[in-house]
Formats: structure tokens, sequence, C-alpha cells
């Protein structure tokens, strides 16, 4: 079985290797750009796992597929970085800053059509299977940037809406990655499910976590300006549990900082970190992290993996949660 370097050398490897140098220029340059600037690889890289889990056999049938879905998430970070509003990812400047807005979303574009000719070389045995699970996850994915969108108008909205809108926009493109890396390695359908779901817990707690840094993370670490959230009234975890707890003095001090649009970023930052401290959102962001951790093993625990598979799967879920970009 790989090791966790082992996988990361193959997908940095294999990412090395899709040629975008071509015509015109302006189209392809962008591509290469947002791929060659790095970032946690963490779909591929799961793909290849769950696959290596049942099958020794690395070769383009996962690795192209597992590229797929690296390729599709870089084409879905350059179309919401222009709807963001965004300057900074991966501590370099957005393509959309680096370029213009029209070249981004072309771009974006080919990236979606790259994404399933890639995937078209999973086996010829499974290949109709993946490509449905993938068409309905970009489907999903595209629903919950939506939902995210329509959010930004809405005064208030409940946890229960945030769990929904993650759950399309981040989780379920992490747990397709499980899943169609499980089916390209052989494992039953029980099993790929079960990796599925283990997936998709693992994908609502990476955003939590997300969440947790974009507002109280290092810059220089992080890699994006750290408050973005604040700054643009983003629903996150955060805004919308504060929104539940918040009462008297702390609410109209929540509402203030809301609805100020001309706050400055050194105003409107600090004081809303400190209302999620005084609130006690910062410390339960992180137990709700730890909290679907433990759901995402308990969906796993009726997969019938050994040892040697779990200890796979939790080297990769603990270097997920446990970090700081």
């Amino acid at each position: 079985m790989l090791s966790a370097t082992e996988i990361e050398n193959i997908v940095e490897k294999g990412l090395g290797s899709l040629d975008w140098k071509m015509q015109p220029e302006e189209l392809y340059e962008p591509i290469e750009y947002l791929i060659s600037i790095g970032g946690k690889r963490l779909r591929p890289r799961l793909a290849v796992l769950c696959c290596n889990l049942f099958s020794e056999n690395i070769d383009k049938s996962i690795l192209y597929p597992a590229l797929a879905l690296e390729v599709f998430h870089g084409f879905t970070l350059i179309h919401d970085d222009i709807m963001d509003g965004a300057d900074m990812r991966r501590s370099q400047p957005t393509v959309h800053k680096k370029w213009d807005n029209n070249i981004a979303i072309l771009s974006g574009d080919v990236m979606c059509i790259k994404s399933y000719q890639l995937m078209t070389y999973a086996p010829e045995r499974c290949l109709r299977q993946v490509l449905d699970i993938f068409s309905d996850t970009a489907s999903k994915v595209c629903e919950g940037q939506q939902y995210d969108m329509n959010f930004e108008r809405e005064p208030y909205i409940t946890i229960d809406d945030y769990m929904q809108m993650i759950g399309l926009k981040t989780a379920v493109l992490i747990s397709c990655s499980a899943k169609i890396g499980a089916i390209i390695g052989g494992a039953d359908s029980k099993t790929a499910d079960a990796l599925s779901e283990f997936a998709y817990k693992l994908g609502l707690a990476f955003q939590i976590k997300d969440d947790l840094l974009d507002s109280f993370g290092e810059t220089a670490v992080f890699g994006k300006n750290i408050g973005g959230d604040i700054m643009s009234n983003k629903k996150t975890w955060l805004l919308a549990e504060s929104m539940k707890r918040a009462s008297g003095d702390d609410k109209k001090e929540l509402e203030s900082l809301l609805k100020d649009k001309n706050l400055p970023r050194e105003g409107k930052v600090p004081s809303m970190q400190r209302l999620y401290t005084r609130l006690g959102v910062r410390r339960d962001g992180d137990k709700a992290v730890e909290y679907l951790h433990e759901e995402a093993w308990r969906c796993i625990e009726r997969a019938g993996l050994n040892s040697r598979q779990m200890s796979q799967l939790a080297d990769f879920a603990n270097a997920l949660l446990n970090r700081e970009r």
C-alpha cells in the first residue's frame, strides 16, 4: 500500500504532466498558472488512496480520473474567486486579478471540459457509473455555489441552511473523490458507499475548519487575506451560529457590523473576531470539526476494512483537519 508521501508525489507528477501549452495562450496560461501555485490536492489524493485500499494497480485508469477531480476543483475556484471578488488564492493573485474576468471565465470553462476528458480514462467496466457520479456531483457543486450567493442577500440564515450549502458546495466533491477511487479500485457498492459517507462528513468538517482559518488564521500560512469572509459578510459557520446566539448588546453590535458598508478592514475584522470569541463560536467551531470527524469514523465502521486500510484513512483525515492552511 502506498504511503501518503508516495500518493502526493504521484498526484503532483501527474498534474505536472498535463500539457497546457496550447493556443491561444491567454486561454491556457491561466490554467497552468492556477495548477502551478499549488494546493492541498486533497481530492485527487483521496481518490488514489481509496483506489489503493483495494488495488495495487495505480495507473492512468485511476490517475487521470483523480486529476480530473483537481482540474474540476480548479474550475470552481476560478469562478468562485470572480463571484467573491477575491484578490488572493494560495498567496498569489487570483486568475481574474492577474488577467481579467473574461479570460478567467473562459479558462475555467476549459478546465471543466478537460476534467470530463480525463474522467473518461476510468476502466470500461465502471466508466458509465463513474461519469454518472461525477456529473451528478458537478451539478450539486453548482447548486451549492448558487445557495452561497443567495445567502449573501439574506439577512439571516440558520445552521441547517449553512450545512446544506457546504454539503453541496464542498463536501459532495470530496465524497465523490472517495467513491470514484473505491469503485475504480474494485470495492463493492456497500464499501464504496461507506467511504463516500465518510468523506462527506470529512468534507463538512473541512469547510468549517476553512471558515475558522479564514477568520483566525495567519495570511502567510493560510494563503488568503484573513478576514475576507468577514469583510464580505459571507455566511460562514461562525456567522450563522453567531446570529443564533447573539442577544442584547452583542446582537446590536453584530447587526451594526454587518450593516456598515464603509467600515474599514482594520476596524471590522478585529471587532468581529472579538465578537466570535465572546459568543463562544470560535471555540465551538473547533468542537464541530471534531464532532464531524467522529461522525465520519462511525460511517466507516461498517465497511469491514482491515487495520491497515483504516490507518491509511486515519492519517489522511488527521492531516486534513489538523492544519493551519
